[in-house]
């Protein structure tokens, strides 16, 4: 679930965006800056007022933030404190991703340096003390670190790990080599996300094997030279049929938000097959999206009133399964309390199936649809 400006109990807000999913916390700060607009004969006066406001009180809230989250205080949707957050997360076991968004220094920092492919902030996390003083570089703690975006590379981060999964497991990537080195720095957000990537080896992995290697550094321009490979292209391109899955989790949910989604199931609070359905990563859906496109395109073409279709697709995670059923009934006298239920019961009758087929199953989700070819 996600939140735009969540309160504290002191009616103060907690930060800019909230999202939760299971034991992962997002908590999001975005601010702009002005200071840079006019940079001067002075830039180093001008980066170290911009970074100020737009960096270094940030990551001051953002460690307020998670220790508000963590001591069990209470969230609430509205200044008045008269809705609390909906959904119970557990505050001891809880990943939280701090993440600061910084606008305002793209433009003066590509004028400063040539070198500055798209303006991004160069980051690198280490021991704080002998603080580096540079313009448009900017110095993390590696011990509590947080995530640095910039207005260029913002949307590329969320636009290429478009997934809770994929999300998650990047930041894990991330603070991982964080921890590793004494010392991690990159030219641009955009460029590490092209290292992880790594399309030589597919490994998603930052930084090197080599345990005696204590700083790791990537360019300038990782990014750019990737997203203009054979392979990033090839994936994107693969990646289309994969957004059917997620028009199907966006429909749903905003039926539930509109008040219009049947069933006994509720989205934000126990078992859900949404919610299932949203923790499989992006090459997954990929195979669940392509399964589903071959089955209705399959779907038997046949006079008879009655006909079904069933098909059994593996999760990303084992003892988990999708079971996707098609029907196509002519002449329905009553859609809400006749066809409906019984499509239903053929759906829980699939399960039940695959559950006797597959015993290892702990978890099966059932998509049942009006078969699309008619």
């Amino acid at each position: 679930m996600e939140l735009p400006n969540p309160f504290k109990e002191d009616g103060k807000e907690l930060c800019d965006l909230l999202a939760v999913f299971e034991d992962h916390v997002f908590i999001f700060f975005d601010r702009e800056s002005r200071h840079l607009e006019n940079i001067g004969h002075d830039p180093q006066l001008s980066w170290d007022r911009w970074k100020r406001a737009a960096v270094d009180d940030q990551v001051r809230t953002a460690h307020g933030a998670e220790r508000y989250l963590r001591g069990g205080r209470r969230i609430f949707l509205d200044r008045d404190l008269t809705t609390e957050f909906p959904i119970n997360v557990d505050r001891e076991n809880m990943t939280v991703h701090k993440i600061i968004v910084a606008h305002g220094a793209a433009e003066a920092c590509r004028a400063f340096s040539d070198a500055n492919v798209h303006g991004s902030l160069a980051v690198t996390y280490g021991k704080l003390g002998a603080e580096l003083s540079w313009p448009f570089l900017v110095e993390l703690d590696r011990d509590r670190p947080v995530h640095l975006l910039d207005s260029h590379n913002l949307e590329i981060i969320l636009a290429e790990l478009d997934t809770i999964f994929d999300l998650s497991v990047y930041l894990d990537a991330k603070i991982d080599a964080i921890h590793r080195y004494d010392c991690l720095a990159y030219c641009g957000e955009e460029d590490l996300l092209a290292h992880y990537f790594d399309e030589a080896t597919n490994r998603h992995f930052i930084g090197t094997r080599d345990p005696d290697i204590k700083f790791f550094m990537i360019g300038e321009g990782e990014w750019k030279d990737f997203s203009r490979t054979a392979v990033y292209k090839r994936k994107k391109a693969a990646d289309v049929d994969s957004y059917l899955w997620d028009k199907i989790i966006q429909r749903t949910a905003q039926n539930a938000l509109d008040g219009t989604l049947l069933g006994n199931s509720t989205l934000l609070r126990g078992q859900s097959a949404i919610h299932e359905m949203a923790k499989e990563p992006r090459f997954s859906r990929r195979a669940l999206s392509t399964a589903m496109i071959e089955a209705i395109r399959n779907f038997p073409e046949t006079p008879e009133p009655l006909v079904r279709n069933v098909s059994f697709m593996p999760s990303f995670y084992q003892g988990k399964a999708f079971v996707f059923l098609q029907l196509k009934k002519t002449n329905i006298a009553d859609w809400d309390n006749d066809y409906r239920p019984k499509r239903q019961a053929m759906l829980e009758i699939a399960c039940g199936a695959a559950k006797n087929k597959f015993p290892e199953l702990h978890t099966i989700v059932g998509i049942a649809i009006d078969a699309p070819k008619f």
